[in-house]
């Protein structure tokens, strides 16, 4: 068995020149292709890495042996990409979210079946060491059970991002707003820790002040887990120039931990940098209450040692070739995904039908 696995990309925006530089320094990958439907900007990408550039996605994967492709296309589109892909034998990694669709994950999550391919979603911001620490003291029972969670993530995206690309700010091309594009990482850590299913959610979407999309910049919930749970939902791109975005687990015993994923202004892909580390915020296990300031200076001090934008997406790429090589599963599986893809559904139904959403989700 090769100990390569030959991968293409699926797009060439902006998301798709992060897992290039990403998959230039992972060992079990060989870059070799890239598919765009404007074969003119697919060819200029593929220059830029000494690939090959296609604009029919079927042949791409055929001539070139392509066994992973990973999707960065705009959210509506990873359905039909990733159907494409799987029907013609490559294993798929999709950029958040899954869908913008529930209908759209169950057809990917039953063609991934149906020819036993391996199916992955992007959430880089699990394999962040504060994010690690989180979920190991999570499953060691060091706050007893998962009983309240939180995410309050603060950002700002301009009238320039929304303008960046055709697609951005509308239903049609995103099926969003900061619900689809910016919050499914928060709500992904949220479901990952809180490790039950969710039973019930009452949510609120609005438009504060982005007068020129059609879409949420903010919104809000409360979500009721099975368990008896229960957990806290604001995400905004209303705050200039951003604020922060956190994850809070509080547990049985009275225990509390916190994750800091971004910083201030919020990264966006092709445009800034990830200027500050995550770092955990809240830590009150017993006996561990003085870890913060350690763990800190030790998150900081990684941080500068690597390119934070490449390394989180290369160890996300890497978890799911391995996957591949090894037949197991990525750590964010395509049913992951969809969790995340059933919160914001839920909450955009909330807001439409004016009374809470029911689980389980289906289609409409």
């Amino acid at each position: 068995m090769s100990l390569q696995k030959r991968v293409a990309l699926i797009g060439c925006g902006k998301a798709a020149f992060m897992h290039a530089e990403a998959l230039r320094n992972i060992p079990e990958a060989q870059f070799v292709a890239v598919y765009g439907r404007n074969l003119l900007k697919a060819t200029t990408f593929a220059a830029k890495y000494q690939v090959k550039a296609y604009d029919q996605l079927a042949e791409m994967i055929s001539k070139e042996k392509i066994e992973v492709v990973i999707i960065c296309t705009p959210h509506p589109d990873h359905k039909s990409a990733a159907v494409v892909a799987m029907q013609e034998g490559a294993h798929v990694l999709v950029e958040k979210p899954l869908a913008s669709s529930l209908e759209d994950c169950d057809i990917i999550i039953a063609t991934a079946q149906k020819f036993n391919k391996k199916l992955g979603v992007v959430s880089q911001r699990r394999f962040f060491p504060s994010s690690m620490r989180m979920k190991k003291a999570i499953e060691d029972g060091k706050i007893g059970r998962p009983m309240i969670g939180s995410v309050v993530m603060l950002g700002w995206r301009d009238q320039a991002y929304y303008e960046g690309d055709a697609w951005r700010g509308t239903w049609d091309g995103e099926g969003g707003g900061v619900l689809v594009n910016q919050a499914p990482h928060q709500l992904d850590l949220l479901q990952w820790y809180m490790d039950d299913e969710i039973v019930e959610l009452y949510g609120i979407w609005k438009n504060i002040n982005h007068p020129y999309i059609e879409v949420d910049d903010t919104a809000l919930a409360i979500v009721k887990f099975r368990n008896g749970a229960v957990g806290n939902i604001f995400v905004s791109n209303s705050q200039k120039p951003g604020i922060y975005g956190k994850i809070h687990i509080h547990g049985s015993n009275g225990a509390s931990v916190g994750v800091e994923t971004d910083r201030g202004a919020m990264f966006i892909a092709g445009v800034s940098s990830i200027v500050q580390p995550p770092t955990n915020d809240i830590w009150t296990i017993p006996g561990e209450e003085t870890n913060l300031q350690r763990w800190e200076q030790e998150d900081i001090a990684y941080f500068k040692t690597i390119d934070a934008i490449e390394y989180y997406i290369r160890l996300q790429d890497r978890d799911f070739i391995l996957s591949v090589l090894n037949n197991s599963e990525p750590l964010i599986s395509g049913k992951e995904g969809r969790k995340t893809v059933e919160i914001f559904t839920a909450i955009y139904r909330s807001t439409r039908d004016q009374k809470p959403v029911k689980w389980p989700l289906e289609t409409e």
